[in-house]
Formats: C-alpha cells, sequence, structure tokens
C-alpha cells in the first residue's frame, strides 16, 4: 500500500451523507465486499468521477 497503511486498516470516508469504510487487505482494499487494487476505483464507485483515490479518502494534501 503505497499510502502507508497496514493491514487490517481502516479508511472510512462519507459522501453525500452515506459512510463508506474500505478495509486494507493484502494486495489492495476491500470495499462493498469486493476488493480492489487501489483506491482510485473505489472512489470512481462512490462518486462516479475519477478521483486521485489517495486524495478522495483524505490520505494526501489537496
Amino acid at each position: 500500500m503505497g499510502e502507508g497503511l497496514e493491514h487490517g486498516g481502516r479508511i472510512i470516508r462519507e459522501w453525500r451523507g452515506q459512510r463508506h469504510e474500505v478495509e486494507v487487505v493484502d494486495g489492495g482494499y476491500l470495499w462493498n465486499g469486493r476488493r480492489f487494487k487501489s483506491l482510485s476505483p473505489i472512489a470512481f464507485e462512490i462518486t462516479g468521477a475519477r478521483w486521485n483515490g489517495p486524495r478522495f479518502f483524505g490520505l494526501r494534501p489537496d
């Protein structure tokens, strides 16, 4: 995980009144029962727009 996250950690982001929780797992991330290699596709699924995943989840400055 390039963002310095540890296996088993959780990332939480609220978007438009809905809470989204991502779990850090071996080789990527788990969100809504689906595994992803990076945070960017998760951010896209949540918002419908292309985001830098770490930025969307508050792991990098704006």
